[in-house]
């Protein structure tokens, strides 16, 4: 498996399969071109015999000079439990040291609890929110109304 940084022409290859990978939710709409284009110095695709199995979207934050933000992870369901995921995260952490950044943040829905667990696994912290969602604590309306989000935080010194 080779990891590289993603390319613009991947948005053609990546757009059309995450509907599939995420079990046919309709979540192709949270990642348009633009972070293909805007952020390819911070953002990675997992290569094996030169299909793409995975990929992670992520940036640096514009407003808060140590904070860096995964915005969009996928993994193709026949390569799960590869630790495909993990050296995604970890190009990305070192992305973001050798920005001089110390924080990384994530955020994901109550109901992805494939998410939150790996997330917790990996090292990141739930944030506080202003209610709790079967255990887990959530921040209201965050996304819009009723679209209650769980905020990820982690130190990467």
């Amino acid at each position: 498996m080779e990891i590289r940084n993603v390319k613009s022409s991947d948005y053609y290859i990546i757009s059309p399969l995450i509907n599939e990978w995420w079990d046919g939710r309709k979540m192709s709409d949270m990642l348009p071109k633009l972070f293909f284009d805007h952020f390819n110095n911070t953002s990675f695709i997992a290569e094996k015999d030169g299909q793409i199995i995975g990929f992670l979207i992520g940036f640096l934050s514009q407003s808060n000079t140590d904070v860096a933000y995964i915005h969009f992870v996928g993994v193709n369901p026949y390569y799960r439990k590869n630790y495909i995921g993990k050296q995604l995260y970890n190009e990305f952490f070192n992305a973001v040291k050798k920005n001089n950044r110390n924080v990384v943040r994530a955020v994901t829905s109550p109901v992805n609890k494939v998410s939150i667990t790996y997330h917790t696994k990996m090292g990141f912290d739930i944030e506080n929110g202003d209610k709790e969602v079967e255990g887990v604590p959530v921040f209201s309306d965050y996304d819009g109304s009723n679209q209650d989000r769980v905020l990820f935080v982690k130190r990467v010194d």
